[in-house]
């Protein structure tokens, strides 16, 4: 579908790069010729993808261990990655959510899950911004949201407060940096299954659910399929697209948010997945 150069020369950086659609993102933009930049919090993980991706096409691929939530944190790695050449692509990817009775959360959980996906993708763009406006240097802005955006999201409050404010951020600066060459888009996915985002997201009895049943199409998402998108709009093919987000959903946000069985689960239900958290930052939210 795409030809094999259509991101050379592009260097791209992708959050939460190391696993999930996260690394499928990153290994599709290497197999079409970028120089890709892969950050996260574990760096063996990072390490494992990069291996893969470096065997498989000969990609030029960098790994930098980085906490998002952390700003000055965000702003030493842009530091270490501009100084062997500027960045063209951000893609905001990291992010945290569990599901939870909104009235049961402590402030420290609402901040694990604001932290990495709010904060994180602010300073992450706001430090890629700067440097690329500063430089007269375009760039682009992919941030992976959800379609809590569209529908809101009971029971994931905190991430689907976080994810429409990214989009907020993408549409507001849309405008605001448009005519300096910097271009913001999104991606917001549905059910797109991977290890961490279902057991955060679909614990007790919600495991054995099937969730293409949501799905008009009869399917969950291939990781292919997001990726293709990804590299799409992110790729000079898509020059013209400013400001917008794409559902890639086979359609289930015109049906349902997703998560109304939740509305019949009972004190026992919860009290079954009930545990000390400590939302971890994963590569994407449903």
């Amino acid at each position: 579908m795409f030809a094999p150069g259509l991101l050379a020369g592009k260097r791209i950086l992708v959050t939460g790069g190391g696993t999930g659609l996260g690394a499928a993102m990153a290994g599709r933009f290497a197999g079409l010729g970028a120089r890709v930049v892969v950050c996260g919090r574990r760096l063996e993980v990072l390490e494992e993808s990069a291996s893969r991706w470096r065997a498989g096409t000969g990609a030029d691929v960098e790994v930098q261990a980085c906490d998002v939530r952390d700003g000055d944190a965000v702003e030493a790695l842009m530091d270490r990655i501009w100084a062997r050449g500027p960045l063209d692509v951000l893609v905001n990817n990291a992010a945290a959510s569990f599901v939870a009775r909104t009235e049961r959360l402590s402030l420290r959980a609402v901040d694990a899950v604001l932290a990495p996906t709010l904060h994180g993708a602010l300073y992450c763009t706001l430090a890629a911004g700067r440097r690329w406006i500063d430089a007269g240097h375009g760039g682009v802005v992919l941030s992976i949201l959800s379609t809590s955006t569209i529908t809101g999201r009971a029971f994931t409050v905190p991430s689907s407060i976080a994810k429409s404010g990214v989009l907020a951020m993408t549409k507001s600066l849309a405008v605001e940096w448009g005519p300096k060459g910097v271009r913001l888009v999104a991606i917001a996915p549905g059910a797109f299954p991977t290890p961490g985002a279902t057991g955060q997201l679909m614990p007790g009895r919600r495991a054995h659910a099937d969730p293409a049943e949501r799905v008009p199409l009869g399917r969950v998402g291939r990781h292919d399929e997001i990726a293709d998108l990804a590299a799409y709009l992110v790729s000079d093919r898509a020059a013209y697209v400013n400001g917008e987000m794409v559902a890639i959903d086979g359609g289930a946000h015109l049906r349902t948010s997703g998560v109304e069985d939740l509305l019949q689960w009972t004190d026992e239900d919860w009290a079954a997945i009930a545990r000390p958290r400590s939302p971890r930052q994963s590569d994407e939210e449903r």
